[in-house]
């Protein structure tokens, strides 16, 4: 035990021998979700948030129901990035609705809760991560075969929080060419091992361009060293994504109900 310990597992990722078992947070009576995954970056503006929708259309085109817990509470950006502008209601006082995209797409976003949506919130850590809980416990979230978590960066109080309180089924890191890679997919390996979740993929985002006048591929933040430091942590499945407008566009449209990304269809293939 750590001489600073001050006795809040929850709020702790050390693997000590006098740790109390984390309970894991149990659904509603009125949701039925059956395998999720959290989209986790070692720093924040590598694209977690797109990998995240991207996956969702993915498996909502494939006729399965999907949702997202957009966890990035002080940055949230999913409910944009499907163009939602309502807000969440409770129909008994007691559990929230989540918010539905074009596609059916079940999102929760603390975006919907603001009275405008460019309000900043101010809380510390705990206060963001019992909220993130309440995502998932007290919202109705119905039948949902998979569902997302698009986690703040780092490894702080909200992917901790995620990680030992929700019945996660594994995790993918989202990272890109410029970062120090080997680092940040060795730091998330790390905290998946101790919280025994199983690292599913690595998703390296912008991570070549195709010249729109001659089709080269060119990599402009430099060539990708993700195949080897996936295979020196033992992770198999790789997805690199390029730099491509039209994906920005469709963000910024509001349409991640069309966002169709071949790419990452390997790790389609093993969630």
């Amino acid at each position: 035990m750590s001489e600073n310990c001050n006795h809040d597992c929850a709020s702790c990722g050390s693997d000590c021998k006098d740790r109390t078992a984390i309970k894991k947070e149990t659904q509603n009576e009125l949701s039925n979700v059956k395998k999720i995954y959290a989209v986790v970056s070692g720093k924040g503006g590598v694209g977690k948030s797109f990998v995240s929708s991207a996956l969702a259309t993915a498996f909502s085109v494939k006729g399965f129901n999907t949702a997202i817990i957009d966890a990035d509470i002080t940055g949230p950006s999913i409910p944009k990035a499907y163009g939602i502008t309502q807000k969440t209601y409770s129909p008994d006082g007691k559990f929230l609705t989540p918010a539905l995209s074009r596609g059916g797409i079940k999102i929760m976003s603390v975006n919907l809760l603001l009275e405008n949506e460019s309000d900043p919130v101010v809380w510390r850590g705990p206060m963001i991560a019992g909220v993130v809980k309440q995502f998932f416990t007290d919202v109705i979230w119905g039948e949902v075969d998979y569902m997302f978590v698009d986690l703040p960066p780092g490894t702080g109080d909200v992917p901790l929080t995620v990680f030992q309180s929700l019945p996660i089924n594994g995790i993918i890191v989202v990272t890109s060419p410029q970062d120090l890679v080997s680092v940040i997919v060795s730091k998330a390996v790390k905290m998946a091992k101790m919280m025994n979740i199983p690292l599913l993929g690595i998703v390296e985002n912008y991570s070549y361009c195709i010249c729109s006048h001659c089709g080269e591929k060119m990599h402009v933040f430099g060539e990708s060293k993700v195949d080897a430091t996936a295979k020196s942590v033992g992770v198999n499945t790789v997805c690199k994504l390029p730099l491509d407008p039209k994906f920005a566009k469709i963000i910024d449209c509001g349409n991640a109900d069309d966002l169709i990304v071949p790419e990452l269809n390997a790790l389609i293939n093993v969630l």
